[in-house]
């Protein structure tokens, strides 16, 4: 790619990973003029995206220092979950505006629910302060695969009826049906992923960008994994990566799991699973946060278990952890506070080679019950900026300004 060939959108992206925060920066790294850099960037400012601050002066004048403008746009996310949903609108660097969560059973099936969320969103724009007309997507959190080309879900075990729904389009309709038009022409941008994946991706961007191999497990009602490597989410072939709730036990043929199947991990070690033992024992538990509650109190069966289903899960993340060689190894979700964690210790350091555990750092969750939020978020960000996306937004913004009358002077 010649110098010329540089777009708007690569300075963009350029500015937005730090790589460059001045005019003389933008030239080096690009190899364009001062004349063109000045140009691709009057294109971004007209379309509201950067701002400009005073640097560091060695002598002579300070250089302006380039920014983007994460308050340019708005972003709304969810973080769907088995019996609530958790909604938020953000700024673009991730910064929770509003929030709101609410009680919704997802086996209600993808029409239900998307239209719910939809009706819930304009008291939530309104509680962020922002129109919604600034609002410039949405991001959406499951708990299932999701085939990342289409947006869709595949064959889901919790979520009954969501099958390869057309879910962007349906929840595009119900923005447009209670909110109204988008910041931009067309629907509202609508993009999916599972929520073990975008709590990688936020989790990693927060405190572990450094990491060149990272591995978040969610542990709640049920079992799932994120990787993230490089800096980008591994989602194989089809969005099934991380789907570690359904690798079989060899000594539990009698454990039966949602998906159908007898002996998968999500079946013995889950949140799920769990409660459902504790229930055996007279205790009101039905999902991950009723064990996760019983954790907090100190309940001895659900410590005893919970430590139990730790090595259970030890057993399936050795393979994992000896196969990716991460430099992190996260625990998020209901289930991870130190019982879980301690079995997961026992079982991995036990059973894998030295060499494999010898750099590895086994966590817990940073930002907690709002990293599905900020992934989700992140996600939109990421795919509404990236330099093809953003130079296609920029065109459509520049014949917008062009096709518009110029302003009224003088008095009729």
């Amino acid at each position: 790619m010649t110098p010329n060939q540089v777009s708007a959108g690569e300075l963009l992206q350029l500015i937005r990973s730090g790589r460059a925060r001045t005019r003389a920066d933008l030239q080096r790294a690009t190899g364009l003029s001062r004349s063109t850099v000045g140009h691709r960037l009057d294109v971004l400012n007209r379309a509201g995206w950067l701002r400009h601050t005073s640097g560091t002066s060695t002598g002579g004048r300070p250089s302006a220092c380039i920014l983007f403008d994460p308050s340019h746009a708005s972003v709304i996310a969810v973080d769907l979950e088995t019996r609530h949903a958790r909604i938020a609108v953000l700024d673009l660097a991730g910064t929770i505006l509003a929030e709101h969560v609410r009680l919704l059973d997802i086996t209600e099936g993808p029409d239900e629910v998307l239209e719910q969320l939809a009706a819930w969103f304009p008291e939530l724009i309104a509680a962020a302060g922002v129109a919604a007309t600034h609002v410039c997507g949405i991001g959406l959190s499951v708990p299932g695969p999701v085939d990342w080309e289409t947006g869709r879900v595949v064959e889901p075990p919790v979520m009954p009826g969501w099958d390869r729904y057309p879910v962007r389009e349906r929840l595009q309709k119900a923005y447009a049906d209670h909110v109204g038009p988008s910041m931009e022409d067309g629907p509202v941008p609508v993009f999916v992923d599972n929520d073990a994946n975008l709590m990688a991706l936020a989790e990693h961007q927060a405190s572990h960008a450094d990491c060149s191999a990272f591995v978040l497990v969610k542990v709640s009602t049920g079992i799932g994994a994120g990787v993230v490597v490089g800096n980008d989410v591994y989602r194989g072939v089809d969005g099934g990566a991380g789907d570690i709730g359904h690798i079989r036990l060899h000594d539990r043929s009698d454990a039966l799991c949602m998906c159908g199947s007898y002996g998968c991990l999500a079946a013995v070690a889950s949140g799920r699973a769990l409660a459902k033992e504790l229930s055996a024992l007279g205790m009101d538990t039905t999902t991950g946060h009723d064990v996760k509650r019983l954790l907090d109190e100190g309940q001895p069966d659900a410590v005893r278990l919970a430590r139990e289903a730790g090595r259970r899960a030890g057993e399936v993340l050795v393979t994992v952890v000896t196969l990716l060689n991460p430099g992190v190894l996260m625990l998020a979700g209901d289930l991870s506070g130190v019982p879980f964690m301690t079995g997961v210790r026992e079982l991995l350091y036990q059973r894998a080679m030295p060499r494999t555990t010898a750099n590895l750092q086994i966590v817990t969750s940073r930002l907690g019950e709002h990293a599905g939020l900020i992934g989700a978020a992140a996600m939109v960000v990421e795919l509404l900026y990236a330099p093809a996306r953003a130079d296609a937004r920029l065109n459509r913004l520049v014949l917008a300004d062009q096709a518009s009358p110029p302003p009224q002077t003088g008095t009729s």
